[in-house]
C-alpha cells in the first residue's frame, strides 16, 4: 500500500510539472510494472498523449502494453497498441496475450495471422490461449504450423499441448508428444512430467500415469493432486487413500484440492466415517471442502447431514456457490422436505444464483417431488434459460403427479424449442403414457426415440413399454416384446414384468419373470414377496410357504415397510401395527373410532390384501393399522385443517389405504398427497390423481 501510494503521489506530481523526460518516464513506468499499477500506467500513459510525448524505441509503451494485457484490460491494451508509433514482436506478443486472457480466441487468431514476424513466445501464447479457452483442434493447428516454419516446440509448448490432449482424450496423439518429450531430453521439468501423468490418467491409462509419478524426482502437491484424482476418475479409491498417507510421510503438506479429491474416495469407497474425520480435521475448510462433502453425504443417502452441513457452512460464513445450493436442494428433494426446500430456495434468491440453471432446475425437481408441480412450473417459466435438464425435470414431474397430459404437452413444445430429448426425457414421456393408459401414443413415442434423439431405446424405455402393454391386458404383447429385445433383459425388464403380472394375476409369466429375478438378483427380497403374494391372492397356500420357506434357506431379508410425514420441520416415520410410538394409545384410538364411522358409510377394510393364512380378525387388525394411516392420523391430531397433509412411504402404497386416502379426503376435504415408491398420489374430494392404478 505504501509503494502504491508513494508511486500515486509520483504521478501528482507529474502532472503538476508539466512535460517529463524519457528517464523519468521509464522510471515511473516500471514503478507502475512493479506496483501491478494499472491505474497510475493510464494517468502516465494520458500525461505523455497530453504533452504529445513519444518514446524513441517500443520499450516504454511496450510495458505499459504487458501490464494491460496481464490485468486483463483489453480494451486500454487495444487502443494503445493501435496508437504506437512503432511495434516491434514484443509489442504483438503483449496483444496476444491480452486476447488470451480475454478468451477472445477469434481475434487471438487475427492478430497471430497479422504479425509481421513471429518467435517462440508468439507461438506458445497462441497454444496456451487455445487450450485454456477450450478450442483444442486451433491449438494443433498453430503447434503444427510453428514446427513448419521452423521453430522447435519447448517445454511449455508442450505442457499447453498435452492439456490439449488431456481435454481430448487424445491419447494417441499424447503418447507422441512424451516421444518427442523423450527425444528432446526434458525429463527433468516437474511441469511437464505432471502434464504427461495428468494425460495419462485421464485417458484411462493409470499404470503409465502411476509409473511416470514414481519415477518423478521433486515430485510438488500438483504431482500428487494429479495421479490421486487419476485413481479416482478410474474407480479405485482405495488407491487414492494409500497415496494421501504416503503423501503425509513424505512430509509435504496437502493442499486443498488434495482434501477434496480424498473425501471424495472415502465417499466413493462408502467409508462416510472417515470422510467426516478428514473433514473435521481441516483447519480452514474453503468452498470446495464444504461442497465436497454436503456432495457426498447427498449422494450417500445421508440427506439429513447434508441439510445439517449447509446449515453449518452458512455459520461459517463461508458462501456456497450453485452447485452447493443445488445438491442441497436436490437432499430436500429426496427427503420430500418441502419446507427445507423452500427455505434453501429463498437463500438461493437472497445471494442472486436462484436462476442459474443448475439451481433453477434442482428447484424444479425438487417441488415436483414434493408434490407442488404448480411451484415447479413457476420456476421453470421464470428461467431465463432452460437446457434439457430443465425441461426433464418438468416433464418428469407432471408424469410423477398424474398430470400426464401436461407432461406429453411440455414435450411436444419441448420439440418445438429445438430441444434434443435424452434418455431421461422417453422416460417420463412413456410414464405419463403408461398412467393415462395411452398405449397408441406409447408407441409412437417410443419408436420415435432414435429419430428423434439419436439413440437406441434403453432398459428404461423397454420396461415402461412392458408396463403399458401389461396395464393395457396385452400381457403377452410385452412378453413378445422382451423376447425381440436387442439385448439380454435385465433385473428391471423382468421385475416390470413381475409387478404387471402380480396387478393381473398372471401366475404363468410372473412365475416366468420371478424365475430369471431368482436367478440375476439372488439376494433381493422383492420377486420372492411378490410371487409368495400371488400365490396367496389365489388360494395356493402350500406354494406361498414353499417361498417363504425358500427365502429363509437364501438368507434373504425382507426389508420394512415404513411411512414418513413432516411436522413443524421434523420428521416422524412410523411403521405397520407400530405400537412404540409415544402417543400410539391416542392414535389408535382415534384410528379405530375412525374406520368404525367409515364402516357405517359401506366402506369395509380389504382383508382380501393380507396375504397370510390367518383369521378374519387378524386380517382385520392388520390391514387397518399401516403405517401410512398412522401417519395420517397422527399429521391429523397435530395439525390445522386446512394444512395439507403430506406422506412418504417406501413401499407401494396397498389398495386398502389407497382407498381409505380417498375416503378420508372426501369427508375432510383436505389435500393429501401420499408419494409411495412408484409415484405421487393427490386425493381430494374423494379422488386420485392416479386415475386407473387401481
Amino acid at each position: 500500500m505504501k509503494a502504491r501510494r508513494q508511486l500515486r503521489d509520483a504521478v501528482d506530481l507529474l502532472y503538476s510539472s508539466g512535460c517529463a523526460t524519457a528517464e523519468t518516464y521509464t522510471r515511473l513506468v516500471l514503478e507502475c510494472v512493479r506496483a501491478d499499477d494499472v491505474s497510475q500506467a493510464k494517468r502516465l500513459q494520458s500525461h505523455m498523449d497530453l504533452h504529445l510525448f513519444q518514446p524513441t524505441e517500443t520499450f516504454l509503451h511496450n510495458r505499459i502494453l504487458q501490464l494491460y494485457a496481464k490485468s486483463g484490460n483489453l480494451g486500454d491494451a487495444r487502443d494503445l497498441f493501435d496508437k504506437m508509433p512503432k511495434k516491434d514482436v514484443y509489442s504483438w506478443n503483449a496483444m496476444l496475450s491480452a486476447y488470451a486472457k480475454s478468451g477472445s480466441v477469434e481475434e487471438l487468431g487475427t492478430i497471430f495471422d497479422q504479425m509481421p514476424s513471429r518467435d517462440l513466445v508468439s507461438y506458445n501464447t497462441v497454444i496456451a490461449g487455445a487450450t485454456e479457452n477450450g478450442c483444442w483442434g486451433k491449438a494443433f493447428e498453430v503447434f503444427v504450423k510453428m514446427q513448419e516454419e521452423g521453430f522447435e516446440p519447448s517445454e511449455h509448448t508442450f505442457v499447453s499441448v498435452l492439456k490439449a490432449c488431456t481435454r481430448l482424450l487424445g491419447f494417441r496423439l499424447g503418447k507422441q508428444i512424451h516421444g518427442r518429450v523423450v527425444v528432446g531430453k526434458m525429463e527433468g521439468n516437474v511441469f511437464l512430467w505432471n502434464a504427461l501423468i495428468d494425460m495419462y490418467a485421464k485417458c484411462g491409462d493409470i499404470d503409465r500415469a502411476r509409473w511416470l509419478f514414481d519415477w518423478l524426482v521433486g515430485k510438488n502437491a500438483v504431482s500428487w493432486n494429479l495421479i490421486i484424482s487419476g485413481y479416482l476418475k478410474n474407480g479405485q479409491p482405495e488407491k487414492c487413500i494409500d497415496l494421501f498417507h504416503e503423501m503425509q510421510s513424505s512430509g509435504l503438506k496437502p493442499d486443498q484440492v488434495t482434501v477434496s479429491n480424498i473425501l471424495r474416495a472415502y465417499f466413493q469407497s462408502g467409508n462416510i466415517v472417515e470422510a467426516r474425520k478428514v473433514f473435521d480435521e481441516i483447519r480452514e475448510k474453503d468452498k470446495i471442502c464444504w461442497t465436497t462433502m454436503i456432495v457426498g453425504y447427498a449422494q450417500n443417502g445421508r440427506e439429513e447431514d447434508a441439510l445439517i452441513l449447509f446449515g453449518e457452512m452458512l455459520l461459517e460464513n463461508v458462501r456456497p456457490d450453485s452447485f452447493t445450493i443445488s445438491s442441497v436442494v436436490s437432499s430436500c428433494a429426496k427427503l420430500s422436505s418441502l419446507y427445507y426446500g423452500q427455505v434453501v430456495h429463498g437463500k438461493a434468491v437472497h445471494m442472486g444464483v436462484a436462476d442459474q440453471l443448475l439451481v433453477s432446475s434442482a428447484l424444479v425437481d425438487m417441488y415436483c417431488k414434493c408434490g407442488v408441480t404448480a411451484d415447479a412450473w413457476v420456476v421453470f417459466k421464470l428461467m431465463p434459460f432452460r437446457n434439457v435438464v430443465s425441461w426433464n425435470a418438468m416433464i418428469t414431474g407432471y408424469a410423477q403427479n398424474g398430470k400426464d397430459l401436461e407432461a406429453l404437452a411440455l414435450y411436444e413444445n419441448m420439440l418445438q424449442e429445438n430441444i434434443v430429448p435424452n434418455n431421461v426425457t422417453f422416460i417420463g414421456v412413456l410414464s405419463a403414457c403408461v398412467h393415462a393408459n395411452l398405449i397408441e401414443r406409447g408407441q409412437k413415442y417410443f419408436d420415435s426415440i432414435s429419430e428423434r434423439s439419436g439413440m437406441e431405446p434403453t432398459m428404461d424405455h423397454y420396461a415402461c413399454m412392458v408396463c403399458l402393454l401389461g396395464h393395457s391386458g396385452y400381457i403377452n404383447k410385452a412378453v413378445d416384446l422382451i423376447r425381440s429385445m436387442p439385448h439380454e433383459p435385465n433385473s428391471l425388464i423382468w421385475s416390470t414384468l413381475l409387478s404387471v403380472c402380480a396387478m393381473t394375476g398372471d401366475i404363468e409369466h410372473g412365475e416366468m419373470a420371478a424365475r430369471h429375478l431368482f436367478e440375476l438378483e439372488p439376494l433381493s427380497a422383492g420377486p420372492y414377496i411378490m410371487l409368495s403374494n400371488m400365490y396367496a391372492t389365489c388360494g395356493r397356500w402350500k406354494d406361498m410357504a414353499d417361498m417363504r420357506s425358500l427365502m429363509k434357506d437364501r438368507n434373504v431379508k425382507k426389508f420394512a415397510a415404513y411411512s414418513w410425514i413432516e411436522i413443524d420441520n421434523e420428521v416422524h416415520k412410523f411403521a405397520s401395527e407400530d405400537r412404540i410410538h409415544p402417543e400410539a394409545k391416542e392414535i389408535y384410538e382415534e384410528l379405530n373410532t375412525l374406520i368404525r364411522k367409515l364402516q357405517e358409510t359401506g366402506f369395509t377394510p380389504d382383508t382380501k390384501l393380507v396375504l397370510h393364512d390367518v383369521g378374519e380378525e387378524e386380517k382385520f387388525e392388520s390391514i387397518c393399522y399401516h403405517s401410512e394411516k398412522l401417519a395420517r392420523i397422527w399429521f391429523n391430531q397435530k395439525t390445522s385443517w386446512k394444512d395439507t397433509i403430506r406422506i412418504i412411504k417406501n413401499i407401494r402404497v396397498c389398495g386398502d389405504c389407497h382407498a381409505f386416502m380417498k375416503l378420508m379426503s372426501q369427508a375432510t376435504g383436505r389435500l393429501i398427497i401420499l408419494r409411495d415408491s412408484k409415484r405421487f398420489h393427490h386425493f381430494i374430494d374423494g379422488h386420485c390423481s392416479c386415475k386407473n392404478c387401481w
